[in-house]
């Protein structure tokens, strides 16, 4: 080793000079010790479907659906399994160096995730998740349906609400469309957890400028101030939506939705 790297099987950096094991089809790092304890059997990515620095969300997705991008899945599920007693999930920051780190290693693993049990914090798994959707190139909501999002989040009547926020994300891309009903379900579930302390007003704070965000890449400084209570609106009335509208999406071919 040359350049510390983390390993990708326990997690500690393999410091400069030691030996180490690198696949040559997924470019998966692991200290010596660590060889026999390698999470699954190497499947390497084709080149033209190796995952981009930086896309949309399609860019990310696998082919059969629910289209979920397979980093979404496996943050929300370590999540899920033992994160909900952590006080303030999603509102508590992680180590920015490590979440940064991570979020590197699990784009350029492709298919071939390392396993995310060897995070000892979990607050870094929850931020490698909102940083991933941070990055893309436009928000889960997309720029094209952002005006509509927000006028439907206004409409006073929560019925009449709800049917046009319906309406609404049934025209998102597929694979935006059932990430974010993977999302919506995950953070109901946080949601619904005493122990976090975060019920949807606070994690619709949180997730608003990251899955609702701005209508062009560019806003303006009047566009952003205007833009950020409407936000926050529009994941909240997102959350209020009936859990079986949303499990109609990912509850298909696979089941994403942990038990």
């Amino acid at each position: 080793v040359i350049r510390p790297e983390p390993c990708g099987v326990c997690g500690s950096r393999i410091r400069f000079g030691k030996a180490a094991i690198k696949c040559r089809q997924c470019q998966l790092l692991v200290h010596l010790k660590c060889r026999e304890q390698c999470p699954s059997l190497c499947v390497p990515q084709p080149p033209d479907r190796a995952w981009p620095h930086e896309g949309v969300l399609a860019d990310f997705a696998p082919d059969t659906p629910p289209l979920v991008p397979p980093l979404v899945v496996q943050c929300v599920t370590e999540v899920e399994k033992r994160g909900l007693t952590e006080t303030g999930l999603y509102r508590v920051p992680g180590a920015e160096q490590l979440v940064r780190e991570w979020k590197r290693r699990l784009l350029r693993a492709g298919g071939v995730l390392p396993a995310l049990s060897s995070v000892d914090d979990i607050h870094v798994v929850c931020g490698v998740l909102k940083d991933f959707l941070r990055g893309l190139k436009e928000p889960l909501v997309t720029f094209s349906l952002h005006p509509a999002f927000l006028q439907a989040a206004d409409i006073p009547d929560d019925a009449a609400c709800s049917t046009a926020l319906c309406q609404v994300v049934s025209k998102l891309p597929p694979a935006n469309r059932d990430t974010l009903a993977f999302l919506m379900l995950h953070l109901l579930r946080v949601s619904n957890s005493l122990d976090c302390k975060m019920d949807i007003l606070n994690l619709s704070r949180v997730f608003g400028p990251t899955l609702v965000g701005h209508s062009s890449a560019n806003p303006t400084p009047l566009e952003i101030m205007e833009d950020t209570p409407r936000q926050c609106e529009v994941v909240a009335r997102l959350l209020s939506l009936p859990p079986d509208f949303w499990r109609g999406f990912v509850e298909m071919e696979q089941n994403l939705v942990p038990v």
